[in-house]
């Protein structure tokens, strides 16, 4: 009789060969840069935690209480009676901080952008996407099951191209971007697709999932960065990042939290996310608005670092943001580059297909305002090395 799962072991087979089998990691420890990781302690660049806040005491304190109070579970999907008063007082504190009429919150960020793409269009619409958008994005827009048009990253002319060409042809369209594209570090061009969104009558949405507490003169994101967050009317985000708890939302609206809160399937059909979690990412919000100081000393260990790099000869792209990604190009490289910094106690993740395109290996190195100046430069010393061994090795 066979066996009708067999064809997994040929699967796993061909993405070994390939140098793309992932296993899980198990970390001992808070997210804080040095921490256990299958039972060895690594400085480690690949969290986050982007401003340290996910083992701040004020954090887990809030996390605790609201746990004692509460309890943990939800106990219901939010429309039955899973929406509890932390759930209430994050949403206000959301919209607060995101200068929006109202905000609503999901049980992760990859469900708030599935459920907020399917509830906005569907068989009759189109979505534009970048290129190098979030799998969260591409999921929802293939099971809102709108026509997809995929423009060549952050080329806002192809993306004129595309809006010209299939003018009057759809009942609504729909402008999908990440704020900071997750893998190359970059910023979409905001201001740009904002001006394009106005002029062709397209909804805007952008995912500031890794520029939530990071980028902007009060933490707002990519957006307030480049000077549009108040143009933007569909604001995407993480708790789970710079927030250094669990969970997503949207602010925009009332009229788009309405209609999310009806027509959101992975809201509806959902858990609540525990309120005390929702308490702590309250509290790392009032920590984002109070101390300013995290996110000015992670961008600039950022700018030093990419700097450094950029002198040595890697091929790392410019950015102002704590994912500095050095691309390699092959598997086997990026995979014995990540074991050589292994051996020499810093984990940085070996990121390969389909995390990237094809060709585009890259060690993914993320920042956090909890690493140390000593700690970057023991990390560009390390790649410094490796550098001048490899050009060693392909010289002999």
């Amino acid at each position: 009789m066979s066996d009708p799962l067999g064809w997994l072991e040929e699967e796993r087979s061909a993405w070994t060969q390939a140098g793309r089998l992932r296993r899980l990691v198990v970390r001992q420890g808070s997210p804080a840069p040095r921490a256990r990781l299958d039972g060895r302690e690594y400085v480690h660049f690949g969290s986050n935690d982007y401003l340290g806040l996910a083992s701040h005491p004020q954090v887990v304190e809030a996390a605790c209480e609201a746990a004692r109070r509460e309890g943990w579970g939800a106990g219901a999907s939010p429309l039955v009676i899973g929406h509890h008063r932390e759930h209430q007082l994050l949403e206000e504190a959301l919209a607060r901080f995101e200068q929006t009429d109202a905000a609503v919150v999901f049980p992760s960020g990859y469900a708030a952008n599935v459920g907020t793409i399917t509830a906005l269009v569907g068989r009759q619409d189109a979505v534009f996407s970048d290129q190098y958008n979030h799998a969260s994005l591409i999921d929802g827009m293939r099971l809102s099951r709108a026509q997809v048009f995929v423009y060549r990253h952050g080329d806002v002319h192809h993306l004129e191209t595309l809006l010209r060409e299939h003018a009057g042809r759809f009942r609504r369209r729909l402008i999908a971007t990440d704020g900071v594209f997750s893998m190359h570090g970059d910023l979409a061009p905001l201001p740009e697709l904002v001006r394009l969104a106005r002029h062709y009558d397209c909804m805007l949405l952008v995912d500031e999932a890794h520029g939530t507490g990071v980028l902007g003169p009060q933490g707002r994101g990519a957006a307030e960065h480049l000077g549009v967050h108040g143009e933007v009317p569909i604001h995407l985000g993480t708790l789970s990042k710079a927030l250094g708890s669990q969970g997503g939302f949207v602010a925009g609206s009332e009229e788009l939290v309405l209609h999310l809160v009806n027509r959101a399937r992975s809201l509806v059909f959902s858990t609540a996310m525990p309120p005390a979690s929702a308490a702590a990412a309250r509290a790392a919000l009032e920590l984002v608005e109070k101390e300013p100081e995290r996110r000015q000393k992670l961008l600039h260990l950022a700018g030093e670092l990419r700097r450094q790099l950029q002198d040595q000869g890697w091929n790392v792209p410019p950015g102002v943001t704590p994912i500095v990604p050095v691309f390699v190009g092959t598997e086997q490289r990026v995979l014995e580059l990540a074991g050589e910094l292994r051996r020499r106690g810093l984990w940085v993740p070996a990121i390969r297909p389909p995390s990237v395109p094809e060709g585009q290996c890259c060690l993914r190195i993320s920042l956090s305002a909890q690493h140390t100046p000593e700690q970057v430069h023991q990390l560009a010393q390390a790649l410094a090395e490796l550098r001048c061994a490899g050009e060693g090795a392909s010289a002999s």
